[in-house]
């Protein structure tokens, strides 16, 4: 009976160690709103009357299915290079404005199944120095020994972000036309063209980075 009460205080003791020591390595939540996950394309509670994450899904999803709807590219022979010429944005929001091209870039990889090729223009320096190296020796090519030149560009595909805004006591409001195009890179023709129109209104301006 002595010897389980002397061992009774002492799994007492080390549970409440145990428990001390776990209640003070925990990390604690901050007191406020907690962090809420959403998908890109739903507006969420932080919200402003510029260009947000459901603007750019909408607008890309659209532009992406436009884009293979083109008899230039639907109807192509081969499979048409194109090149990813930088965005104009000339709205007041200083957002990245090329984050458009991406999206459109990476729905098309994913989801035309090589009706597209993109060239990697933005990699002409590293792929340069690659194609030398191989030229003169240094390194081996497993797929061309020959060493072919660069891919030229069939075509390049732009874009331009306007925007409109008007603020009273009232509020604010934001008109921002998304426009893009595909242009022929021997005619400069614009060979396709298509637009979104997003307008929005609220009580206070947003801060975007």
């Amino acid at each position: 009976m002595k010897l389980t009460s002397y061992f009774v205080p002492l799994s007492a003791l080390a549970v409440a160690w145990l428990l001390a020591g776990c209640a003070s390595s925990g990390v604690k939540n901050p007191s406020g709103v907690p962090v809420t996950e959403m998908r890109p394309d739903e507006r969420g509670f932080v919200a402003g009357t510029g260009v947000e994450s459901q603007d750019l899904v909408a607008v890309t999803d659209k532009m992406a299915r436009s884009i293979l709807t083109t008899p230039q590219i639907a109807n192509a022979q081969g499979t048409p290079r194109v090149v990813l010429d930088p965005v104009v944005n000339d709205t007041r929001f200083p957002i990245n404005k090329d984050i458009f091209l991406s999206r459109i870039r990476v729905e098309l990889n994913s989801k035309a199944r090589g009706k597209v090729l993109f060239l990697a223009r933005e990699r002409m320096a590293a792929l340069e120095k690659e194609r030398q190296m191989k030229q003169s020796g240094q390194v081996t090519s497993t797929t061309d020994p020959n060493i072919q030149e660069f891919k030229g560009a069939d075509f390049f595909l732009t874009g331009k972000l306007e925007g409109l805004s008007t603020k009273t006591k009232a509020g604010i409001s934001d008109y921002i036309l998304y426009t893009f195009q595909l242009i022929d890179a021997r005619t400069t023709d614009i060979i396709w063209e298509d637009s979104a129109e997003i307008k929005k209104q609220g009580l206070e301006d947003a801060a975007y980075r």
